[in-house]
């Protein structure tokens, strides 16, 4: 049988574009701040850029490209570009997933200049939004991106706005934005396009394949998934012309990953298909379970047919992935019983581990936003986000079903 390409998850455990170090089978780690030479002109053409290298590791690291470079790889895999050639994409890391969204919002907006983006959005990015870029002149407008003739009306009347931030599923209501709908209308506007994967991963959903510009990641989530490392991915094309200038703005706020945790990102990666199929097998199942349950007004799961964005999901994704959140009768007393009787899931404010987490959304990730806006948008006091880990399923709905009795009692 003849084949010429890796399946998905074998491109996660091995990149042969990388050379080895000293016959390591593993992917080597090289925890230094600085690199040596042997003599000034070697340096010096370094820094003239005439030849290639390391000097200083805020700048670049080769423990970077392992997972940078599979990133690239898993973003592009099977698509093409418009000439029919495979598509070539390139990643830098940060410090962050934060790291590379103000590396990206930074570099491709200008004062006086404007951001269109939807009104439910990680916290971290609408606090960044509001706090960072509002003082520097750069505004946003908020608008629901599933509503297009309201967006398209938007776009008519007003000519600074430069790009479209798109974050789907979106955080934390489990909203889905039609990416090829969104990017054809940004470039009949002549506007950037970015998507945030995180939730996603390249595994669920690649936004490439729609005509998105720039994907980010927080790699602290599904990509890493065991959540000892913070990290960022900024994904664009390879021949992309403001890749010199992402470089410079990273360099130079020092958004820069670094070498042990861009390593534990290598390994992580290598488990992402079977992770991620685990995660989606769980998370149908606990949806399906909470869907009946009658302590629940609400569960926001893409993969329901109840979900709004059902259809959405089923056309760009491959399975709806491992968030959701629930909403309870009761507010925000009935969330702090529930949260407080779980035995197994942990309250953290992250996501994408292994393990099993929630949190409570209106007082934690999304409380610096105003209580109109989390309203407007479905962040309730009585909404619980849940991470859905690869524990046996049984155990996870044993655990929840008790919580909820709590809550009832």
């Amino acid at each position: 049988m003849k084949k010429n390409t890796l399946s998905f998850g074998t491109v996660c455990i091995h990149n042969k574009q990388q050379s080895s170090f000293g016959h390591s089978h593993m992917e080597a780690i090289f925890p230094t701040s600085t690199f040596s030479y042997e003599n000034p002109e070697q340096l010096m053409k370094l820094f003239q850029g005439t030849e290639p290298g390391y000097i200083y590791s805020r700048w670049d690291n080769p423990t970077f490209h392992y997972a940078a470079d599979k990133i690239s790889l898993l973003e592009a895999f099977e698509l093409n570009n418009e000439h029919g050639n495979q598509l070539k994409l390139k990643t830098m890391l940060f410090s962050s997933g934060m790291g590379a969204i103000s590396t990206l919002l930074m570099t491709c907006l200008k004062p006086g200049e404007k951001l269109i983006t939807q009104g439910n959005l990680y916290g971290g990015t609408d606090e960044f939004i509001h706090k960072i870029l509002k003082p520097l002149q750069i505004d946003c407008v908020m608008v629901d991106l599933n509503d297009t003739e309201k967006l398209s009306a938007i776009l008519d009347t007003s000519t600074d706005i430069r790009m479209m931030y798109i974050e789907t599923p979106a955080n934390p209501t489990l909203s889905c934005y039609d990416l090829n709908t969104l990017a054809a209308i940004a470039k009949k506007y002549n506007l950037i396009t970015a998507a945030d994967n995180t939730f996603a991963t390249p595994y669920l959903q690649q936004p490439f394949r729609y005509g998105v510009d720039y994907v980010v990641h927080s790699t602290t989530k599904f990509l890493n998934g065991h959540g000892n490392a913070i990290g960022g991915a900024l994904v664009f094309h390879e021949d992309d012309d403001k890749q010199t200038r992402f470089h410079e703005v990273m360099k130079l706020l020092g958004n820069n990953a670094n070498p042990f945790d861009s390593w534990l990102l290598s390994n992580g990666l290598k488990t992402l298909e079977l992770r991620m199929q685990k995660h989606c097998d769980n998370a149908m199942q606990l949806a399906q379970f909470f869907s009946t349950h009658p302590a629940i007004n609400k569960v926001n799961y893409p993969g329901l047919q109840s979900h709004p964005d059902h259809a959405i999901c089923n056309k760009q994704m491959r399975h709806a992935g491992a968030m959701m959140s629930i909403e309870l009768f009761g507010g925000l007393d009935a969330s702090k019983e529930f949260i407080a009787s779980l035995k197994l899931a942990t309250l953290a404010v992250s996501l994408g581990t292994v393990d099993t987490i929630v949190q409570h959304p209106a007082s934690m990730s999304h409380v610096k936003m105003s209580k109109a806006q989390r309203e407007q948008y479905g962040i309730l006091d009585g909404l619980i986000r849940i991470s859905v880990g690869i524990e046996h399923i049984n155990d996870l709905i044993y655990d929840f079903s008790n919580a909820l009795d709590k809550t009832r009692a």
